[in-house]
């Protein structure tokens, strides 16, 4: 029998489309993230995935930033095992179980109340430490988290449904909260937003998505004075390509070497502060 599931706003829906896609992933002889924990969820729950029409590309592109976001995290606590992780906009991922963060360090999933209702009913209680119910545009959250230790805060997906101004507001109150810290999230050129409002299968998402997406990695550093690229990371460059399947390998290699072809695609942001 399905768990019944509560009725989400059209954007807390979003969270599962990019569970389904982590699950599809896992589902996969060339599993890229290998999530199981996505793919357990999804069965129990019985959610039908056909309704965003993922394809096999989509899917894997989700699931291919989500381990280049696991790498960030985990080089961060190699580094700062006191550290504070973050993630903005968590929906259903368990991340932390992935990133697997020191016994010293904490771990902060930040989502609307009704979400983190539903993380601490669908997921292990290992991948629920520390839940923050709040919407991230909303002032004060902040408070409940310490300000003396470095963090790293990661968003996954969640660029897409802020406005620039709410994306300018949101980060200088991050630096201005923490020490020093790292940034990471999956940045969305103009191409892609173009493509995502005519992708046939993702009308939920292009209705309600905001930004309106930049080329420059740098452009970020305009947001606050403090930040600092670290990387880009054009996927499409990544050794996992060797995994992906042979037509979209031939085709990812024959972007790869042009940047802005690269940045077309799937790309992962990396910024210091």
């Amino acid at each position: 029998m399905p768990i019944a599931l509560p009725e989400l706003t059209p954007l807390q829906e979003t969270l599962w489309l990019t569970l389904c896609c982590r699950a599809i992933d896992n589902r996969s002889s060339h599993r890229i993230l290998g999530d199981e924990t996505a793919d357990e969820i999804v069965r129990e729950t019985g959610y039908d995935h056909s309704r965003f029409r993922i394809m096999a590309a989509g899917a894997l592109n989700v699931a291919h930033r989500a381990k280049k976001l696991d790498e960030i995290a985990r080089r961060f606590f190699a580094r700062h095992p006191r550290g504070v992780g973050l993630d903005l906009g968590a929906g259903l991922d368990s991340r932390v179980l992935r990133v697997s963060p020191p016994p010293e360090a904490e771990w902060y999933d930040l989502d609307f109340p009704e979400v983190i209702d539903l993380r601490r009913r669908l997921l292990p209680a290992a991948a629920t430490p520390r839940g923050v119910a709040a919407d991230l545009n909303e002032p004060g959250w902040l408070d409940a988290l310490p300000a003396d230790r470095p963090a790293v805060i990661v968003a996954d997906g969640l660029l897409a449904f802020q406005s620039e101004e709410e994306m300018i507001t949101l980060v200088d109150r991050l630096v201005g909260h923490f020490p020093s810290g790292e940034i990471a999230f999956n940045g969305y050129s103009t191409f892609a937003v173009w493509a995502q409002k005519h992708y046939k299968g993702a009308e939920s998402v292009a209705r309600i998505a905001k930004f309106p997406g930049f080329n420059d990695p740098r452009t970020p550093e305009r947001w606050n004075p403090k930040l600092r690229l670290v990387k880009e990371i054009l996927c499409m460059r990544e050794p996992e390509v060797a995994l992906f399947p042979p037509l979209l390998r031939w085709w990812t290699r024959l972007f790869a070497p042009s940047a802005t072809l690269s940045r077309s695609g799937n790309v992962v942001l990396h910024y210091r502060f």
